[in-house]
């Protein structure tokens, strides 16, 4: 198996969700970090998504399929400044799995995200 260390970036997110990343196929990945940045001269609140349907076994004998969830809902990020999500915590995502941006307001955040991907 490889390991390989990966930047994605998006400028420019506003109120439609912004796809950061998509898990490719026979591929897990080590979500490291991501940092959204606001370009505005206002504060803004943003909303990141993990979309999964991926299923496993759950160890106990039943089949488990995930769900949509929303890792931070409506965070307020001030004027010029940043908001790191997953500070010091990791988020595993399965192949097919998909991770979003969404801002209140229109081409106000810029994303920077930082994973390994194990293939």
């Amino acid at each position: 198996m490889a390991n390989t260390f990966r930047v994605h970036t998006k400028a420019a997110i506003g109120t439609s969700a912004q796809t950061i990343y998509t898990v490719g196929g026979s591929t897990t990945a080590i979500i490291l970090g991501l940092v959204l940045g606001n370009v505005t001269g206002s504060a803004v609140n943003v909303t990141v998504t993990l979309e999964s349907d991926t299923a496993h076994d759950d160890g106990a004998g039943s089949d488990f399929t995930n769900g949509n969830v929303e890792l931070v809902t409506n965070a307020p990020v001030p004027a010029g400044g940043s908001l790191e999500i997953l500070s010091g915590s990791k988020v595993v995502m399965e192949a097919t799995d998909v991770l979003k941006v969404t801002s209140d307001t229109a081409s106000s955040i810029d994303a920077s995200l930082s994973f390994m991907e194990i293939t």
